[in-house]
């Protein structure tokens, strides 16, 4: 039985976003696919994801001189003990998928609060002499994305930065195995944007069974 984390950063449902109403589609093709899997929605907007401020530092300083967690204060407890509860979900998953619309050439910053959160040392990732190396190296991922232009292709390609955020990110973890779903160019062509949309979603549907 595998552990899948589903990870949405959309501040709308599936009725009103592309990538959301794929992702549906592809989470319950999957779990009909593999019925003896755990499947974890997280959805970012509505989960507590601190970001790394200057509580979250000083609490963790606080920890590596050696105080104890009891003794932090009470900001620095709250902040520190939730970002290691996502690290711990994090780490014990099987799969990710992750869920985003493209903003502003890259996605939601709830979701880069979210990777800073899992982005651990000794965890994700350890340095060694030669280099940080990874560790996730039994999972795999998967990235829904709706962008409204064209991107994979062309001088715009360049532009797109959420995806191949994450795709850096995976490597860096030292997960072998990271792909993506696209859904494009539906704003650019309204005309086109319902057979974007079903296109997209048989891809998914294609892609659960074998994820």
């Amino acid at each position: 039985m595998a552990k899948v984390l589903y990870i949405t950063a959309h501040p709308h449902n599936e009725t009103h976003s592309y990538s959301m109403a794929v992702g549906k589609e592809f989470i319950e093709t999957y779990k009909q696919e593999n019925k003896d899997d755990e499947v974890v929605k997280i959805d970012l907007y509505k989960e507590d994801i601190p970001q790394i401020d200057a509580d979250v530092f000083s609490g963790w300083g606080r920890l590596q001189t050696g105080e104890g967690f009891d003794e932090l204060s009470s900001e620095e407890k709250a902040k520190v003990g939730r970002l290691s509860e996502l690290c711990e979900q994090f780490i014990s998953a099987d799969k990710y998928v992750f869920v985003t619309p493209m903003w502003n050439f890259s996605f939601p910053p709830v979701m880069k609060a979210y990777i800073d959160s899992v982005a651990v040392a000794g965890k994700a990732f350890r340095y060694t002499e030669h280099g940080p190396v990874g560790l996730l190296t039994d999972k795999k991922a998967l990235h829904i994305q709706a962008r409204g232009g064209i991107y994979s292709e062309g001088p715009a390609a360049q532009l797109e930065m959420g995806h191949r955020y994450l795709d850096a990110v995976m490597q860096f973890f030292g997960v072998p195995s990271f792909e993506g779903l696209f859904i494009e160019g539906h704003a650019a062509m309204p005309d086109k944007a319902d057979e974007i949309k079903q296109n997209a979603i048989a891809r998914a549907k294609d892609l659960a069974h074998t994820f």
